[in-house]
């Protein structure tokens, strides 16, 4: 059976990040470096995808979410490993990345990804869970619970928090969580519910 890194390996080398990217940015591709979609957004460094992914360990089947989801790469990526048999909700803040990364998505031709746009006042989409893999994109300033509670029974949710990238797993005695490396994200945001003040960074 191929390890997390050769199925990843597989799924960059399938799912390339070019058809991912504004026109604009197209060209620096192969940059191992994070790229501006607007909107104060980046598609992140291919390295550090890599890595979010082989700490993810998505199995085939699996329903898994995307969390600050954007040009939909990363969404498309894990579509790829989860197969047909599995799902994938993207959730991105952002109207004009939601219907960007909607697009990028059709174009690679996976139906059972798609991208919802961010319910005000709510972390990820709690109606489509619980989910075996979350995947956040973003870095929150503390381990949000909002999140955890939407992983099933030894699901596994992976995010950078205060700097530090997190495994975080699902166990009955609580969230077992391992510390990854140093790494730097734009931050995690909800938007305020309808007639509140916008907060800052979520957690």
């Amino acid at each position: 059976m191929p390890s997390p890194a050769e199925r990843v390996a597989a799924a960059m080398e399938a799912v390339p990040r070019t058809g991912f990217l504004p026109p604009a940015q197209r060209a620096h591709s192969d940059r191992d470096a994070p790229l501006s979609i607007g909107h104060g957004q980046t598609n992140s460094q291919p390295t550090t995808v890599r890595q979010m992914l082989e700490l993810l360990d998505v199995q085939p089947g699996d329903r898994v979410l995307d969390v600050g989801s954007g040009s939909a790469w990363t969404t498309a990526l894990l579509a790829h490993l989860t197969g047909p048999a599995g799902s994938v909700t993207g959730v991105e803040r952002v109207p004009d990345l939601v219907a960007f990364g909607a697009a990028n998505l059709v174009a690679a031709g996976m139906p059972w990804a798609h991208v919802e746009r961010a319910v005000p006042g709510t972390l990820g989409w709690p109606s489509g869970g619980p989910y075996q893999r979350i995947l956040v994109s973003a870095q929150a300033p503390a381990l949000p619970a909002e999140l955890v509670d939407q992983l099933s029974a030894a699901g596994v949710l992976v995010l950078p928090v205060a700097g530090r990238m997190l495994r975080v797993r699902a166990d009955d005695g609580g969230p077992t969580v391992e510390e990854h490396g140093w790494y730097r994200f734009v931050p995690l945001v909800a938007d305020p519910p309808a007639g509140r003040a916008a907060p800052g960074p979520a957690g």
